[in-house]
């Protein structure tokens, strides 16, 4: 399969290996100071791109790679609010195809579907209210994560007496706490960290004045992801349209 890797920093180096590794040919990187490389036919020759950058530019990249008329595999986050209904339509009405998730690890895809069974059964005990926490490191831009935003949504779909997330406390790189855990009791709280070089800590915890329960995913490392991230794109290569973890795994849509 020929790759177009864009974004080039850590992850886009993970990515480069392992798909090298795995038989793969990259054959175009497109990096912040080489932009003009979505018109060029090593882009164009890809069988599907790659793509891990930031809010600011992840939007501007999904046009530029439709436009060159690419599959794409993006695991950007913090923009779906703003474009997210127009990238989706492109997809489903237009012939582009789109393969996102906001967290392309294995262990992370086992774990919410753990979350929303957990949910379907505290469902039935309305004594235990549920909170969520992330900690990320000091370079992620948004929060909550797009993975905590992609949990929460799960326990919403599953428990009736939350319909919305709201975002609690932020820690800040420089130690400053924002925000608050107080919420109405239909709403779901998700609190933020930043510190360290943290790959990602997703806590969901029910409690009530008895007990609690507590289930959490802590990556260790970019191999989770990184390998995730190479699977979406060899079933992106023969799949078309707006696709999810839940079209590679079709356990996490039971």
């Amino acid at each position: 399969m020929k790759i177009a890797l864009i974004g080039y920093g850590k992850m886009g180096k993970e990515i480069e290996k392992v798909a090298l590794s795995r038989g793969h040919e990259i054959v175009c990187i497109i990096d912040i100071n080489n932009q003009e490389d979505f018109e060029s036919e090593a882009f164009k020759s890809a069988d599907v791109a790659i793509e891990f950058t930031n809010p600011m530019v992840a939007y501007n990249n999904y046009i530029c790679t439709f436009k060159a008329g690419v599959k794409l595999v993006s695991g950007s986050t913090g923009w779906m609010a703003e474009h997210g209904e127009e990238i989706k339509k492109l997809c489903t009405e237009e012939g582009k195809t789109l393969f996102w998730s906001s967290n392309f690890s294995l262990g992370v895809t086992i774990f919410s579907a753990v979350n929303k069974y957990l949910a379907k059964i505290m469902n039935q005990f309305p004594d235990y209210n549920v909170t969520m926490s992330e900690t990320h490191h000091i370079h992620k831009l948004d929060a909550p994560s797009g993975t905590a935003i992609t949990l929460a949504e799960g326990i919403l779909e599953n428990l009736d007496r939350k319909n919305k997330w709201v975002e609690g406390t932020l820690l800040a790189p420089d130690g400053t706490i924002s925000g608050t855990t107080a919420c109405a009791s239909n709403e779901l709280s998700v609190s933020s960290i930043r510190e360290g070089e943290v790959f990602g800590i997703h806590t969901i915890r029910y409690e009530s004045d008895i007990d609690s329960i507590t289930i959490t995913h802590d990556a260790k490392n970019r191999g989770g992801f990184v390998l995730g991230a190479i699977l979406a794109a060899e079933y992106t290569a023969q799949h078309e349209g707006y696709l999810g973890m839940g079209d590679l795994f079709p356990f996490l849509n039971d």
